[in-house]
């Protein structure tokens, strides 16, 4: 048996996989893995994730520049709630519609 066997797999052959800084520990995103995926992040040491948007493997180092979210921003846990209101704590680094090419 693969150690890939022990994963509990979803329904869909996915697994949630939490990023970290390394340096800070801040959570950057959370984003999905399938088999193919996690079995590539084992072996290269980079992270790979599965898209289910676009139907395929992607690697986050395909963003540079400190950015992790899809927003532009350094982490998707860019909010804070203050006071009944959510607030906006860090700054977008890249346009958005720069980041993807379709």
């Amino acid at each position: 048996m693969s150690w890939l066997d022990e994963v509990p797999w979803n329904e869909h052959g996915l697994i949630a996989a939490v990023a970290q800084d390394a340096t800070s520990g801040r959570v950057l995103t959370v984003a999905w893995m399938n088999r193919e995926a996690l079995r590539q992040t084992a072996e290269k040491g980079e992270a790979v994730y599965w898209s289910r948007s676009r139907g395929r493997l992607w690697r986050k180092g395909e963003q540079v520049g400190g950015i992790a979210c899809h927003t532009g921003r350094e982490s998707c846990f860019y909010r804070k709630l203050e006071n009944g209101s959510w607030v906006t704590t860090d700054p977008v680094l890249k346009d958005p519609a720069t980041l993807y090419k379709k």
